[in-house]
């Protein structure tokens, strides 16, 4: 498994995707459940950074291919 480190990285890569090259669907990673979790106090960790990142890959995935877009 990676790092937390390695994690936020590739969290931040996506993101920057997201926003450099389909800043359409911004407004749904701030609308993510993942995003702002539920609990009072949440527990950031490995796995739920994890969970974000596969959230987000898969977002980008299904829009590229609904719209027939390759990303970059």
């Amino acid at each position: 498994m990676k790092t937390e480190k390695e994690i936020n990285e590739a969290i931040f890569k996506i993101t920057l995707k997201i926003k450099e090259q389909f800043p359409e669907l911004s407004k749904y990673i701030e609308e993510m459940p993942i995003t702002v979790p539920i609990n009072e106090d949440p527990q950031i960790n490995s796995k739920t950074l994890l969970e974000y990142y596969n959230s987000l890959n898969i977002m980008l995935k299904d829009y590229s291919e609904n719209n027939n877009i390759k990303p970059k």
